[in-house]
């Protein structure tokens, strides 16, 4: 039931780090969730080439929903890569989500949202961006193993 959040300058190495701790799940039991939005593809195929070059394609599972996909299509790859990683988790098993980045779903969501011609809020974005990434990170949990 933990949430870390790697916050950084663009080229920083962010990704690198969630893929070193996919990475490094190896062995461990673990399903990993890798959720790709609003990413060139070519950025996510070399993701996929690195995870498949170590192997971790074995216990990892790849949501993507590239810069050229619609903004619905953006704005819900979250909850898709939160909903397989709820099946293994209430089955039993550990599971690892990461989203890469939860800022080009809120750039989504603002797109969506002034298409539907809701009142914009700071920047154009609606008022309840917060909720949205509020709502779907607290979907994380740890289950007692006697319930």
């Amino acid at each position: 039931g933990q949430r870390e959040l790697i916050i950084g300058d663009r080229q920083t190495g962010k990704t690198a780090v969630a893929t070193d701790t996919i990475l490094n799940q190896k062995g461990k039991n673990v399903i990993c969730v890798y959720v790709a939005i609003g990413q060139k593809a070519s950025s996510i195929a070399q993701v996929v080439n690195t995870l498949q070059d170590r192997g971790a394609l074995d216990y990892t599972i790849i949501v993507a929903a590239t810069a050229d996909s619609p903004a619905t299509l953006q704005y819900l790859a979250p909850y898709t890569g939160a909903a397989l990683a709820e099946y293994f988790m209430y089955t039993g098993q550990h599971t690892l989500v990461i989203y890469d980045d939860l800022s080009k779903q809120a750039q989504a969501y603002r797109e969506m949202s002034l298409l539907l011609r809701r009142p914009p809020g700071r920047e154009a974005y609606p008022g309840d961006v917060f909720y949205l990434h509020s709502r779907l990170l607290e979907r994380a949990a740890k289950l007692n193993d006697k319930l």
